[in-house]
């Protein structure tokens, strides 16, 4: 897997605050490795599960000064949790699958639907900027 978000994430916090070391840096390299959103508490699960000795308050503190610099995206999925991933340069665009039962959560990307996205907004005169899709239900491990 390239680093290349983590490299460039470190380099733009040490320019903006004078640090990127410590627990910084093992929130970004956590982000890195993940194939979708997480919570801060599951960052922090995470990285003690590793064996690093970190607080909960460090890890929003780091999150805190990602989203200042635009690196990570924060996603509301409607369970009141902000979670957490990397801004990626060139897109890694995609939506969640969320499990009513379990909670889980899942990436999914789908070119149909995006371009029934861009046919509605073109339709209706849109430009649009951003947009987020979260489909709910019950993953396979939940239903009966």
């Amino acid at each position: 897997m390239s680093h290349a978000w983590s490299e460039s994430a470190l380099t733009k916090l040490r320019a903006a605050s004078g640090r990127a070391g410590g627990a910084r840096r093992e929130v970004v390299e956590f982000l890195d490795a993940q194939q979708c959103c997480v919570s801060a508490q599951e960052i922090h699960d995470g990285l003690r599960e590793g064996g690093t000795r970190i607080g909960i308050a460090s890890v929003y503190r780091a999150l805190d000064g990602l989203a200042q610099l635009d690196l990570v995206q924060r996603v509301e999925l409607g369970d009141g949790i902000a979670r957490f991933e990397p801004v990626r340069p060139g897109g890694d665009h995609h939506h969640h699958l969320v499990c009513n039962d379990c909670g889980k959560v899942e990436a999914f990307e789908d070119t149909t639907l995006e371009s029934a996205i861009e046919r509605v907004a073109v339709g209706h005169g849109y430009a649009i900027a951003a947009h987020d899709v979260v489909l709910r239900g019950a993953c396979n491990d939940c239903r009966t």
